[in-house]
């Protein structure tokens, strides 16, 4: 009898799980808040009804389980200060609370990545910019997102620039 072990993955593969996972975390922000549900109900249902799922004959990316869940957790447990950054970002003419919530999701998932050292800040945002192409292909969004990024980075992690 074998045994099959699992394949392992392309660094190609594994960036794109990266970004999936990214893109995962803004949509779960996002449902948490409009539906006030915790966050850990909603891990749970994108990791067994969303990651790889098919619907309507379109299968979903596979996303990175590990990252999906740190960007989930780090940005409920750090909420308060990437809400306060992102204000500072904002230039407190629009708080937070005045941005769209899709963006509010996408300003907090990224401020939990760009709180800790694992990935350059130039990669994040580079990364959210994409995802908010992903949700605002028509629009200015991905510029707005690219500048507010770039101030919150440069906020976090000074070092890196």
């Amino acid at each position: 009898m074998t045994e099959e072990t699992p394949r392992k993955r392309s660094q190609d593969e594994k960036r794109q799980m990266k970004s999936a996972a990214r893109l995962y975390a803004v949509q779960a922000l996002f449902q948490m808040e409009a539906a006030g549900q915790p966050v850990d109900k909603v891990r749970l249902e994108f990791e067994t009804h969303r990651f790889g799922a098919v619907y309507e004959g379109d299968e979903m990316a596979e996303g990175d389980p590990n990252l999906f869940r740190r960007l989930l957790e780090d940005a409920v447990q750090w909420q308060a200060k990437i809400d306060q950054m992102t204000d500072r970002a904002l230039m407190a003419t629009w708080p937070i609370a005045r941005i769209d919530p899709t963006l509010r999701a996408l300003f907090r998932a990224a401020g939990a990545e760009l709180m800790t050292p694992a990935t350059p800040p130039k990669v994040v945002i580079n990364e959210f910019v994409d995802v908010a192409r992903a949700f605002f292909p028509e629009g200015k969004e991905a510029k707005f997102v690219n500048a507010v990024l770039d101030h919150m980075a440069r906020e976090a992690r000074p070092d890196a620039f």
